[in-house]
């Protein structure tokens, strides 16, 4: 190659020349779709030149994924669209806690309710191996036990469906407000 040649290389090469900064994101299997659409409206894109090992969550993790992203460093309206990324990560983050609280309380509840009937059974363990055995003791122990063994998962039905109830126009508006963010993250873009 001659020099004009090599000097034409050069000056192509340096004209397409990008700094990329990049950014690595992990969430659950579940949302991870959301997190790839949402910062492609902040300028992101996945970083295709990483080998495919280097993909994907934690060794022996099935619920989350990590992906790494890139994006131009020097993007036009960069601090507003920082600024609507981090609206966005803050709105993902409170999805993600509201979908916990759908089952966490009623989990609590039947715990607690089973503990509850696990003590009672243990009274009526004791009541009856006791010298003389008291029967009549052990059979009003026993019956709350049972029902302490038997109604945790009907109590957790019941006020899961009511969480899910109350909670579910909360998420929706917080996707509504991750999909107006969006909006106006990609108006920047372009």
């Amino acid at each position: 190659m001659d020099d004009n040649g090599k000097s034409e290389f050069m000056e192509k090469r340096q004209k397409n020349y990008i700094g990329y900064e990049y950014k690595e994101i992990e969430g659950d299997s579940s949302m991870i779709s959301l997190l790839l659409d949402g910062y492609e409206n902040f300028g992101w894109e996945v970083n295709e030149s990483l080998p495919d090992g280097s993909r994907g969550g934690k060794p022996g993790s099935s619920k989350r994924t990590g992906i790494c992203l890139r994006r131009d460093r020097k993007i036009i309206n960069k601090m507003e669209l920082t600024r609507l990324q981090r609206n966005f990560e803050a709105c993902v983050a409170e999805i993600q806690m509201l979908e916990q609280r759908k089952t966490s309380g009623p989990t609590t509840y039947a715990i607690i309710l089973g503990i509850l009937g696990t003590a009672f059974m243990a009274g009526a363990t004791f009541a009856v191996t006791a010298r003389p055995s008291h029967i009549i003791l052990c059979i009003v122990l026993a019956v709350p036990g049972f029902l302490g063994w038997i109604f945790p998962y009907f109590i957790y039905e019941k006020t899961r469906n009511k969480q899910i109830e109350k909670l579910t126009p909360l998420i929706e508006a917080k996707y509504d407000e991750i999909y107006e963010i969006c909006e106006k993250g990609n108006r920047l873009l372009y």
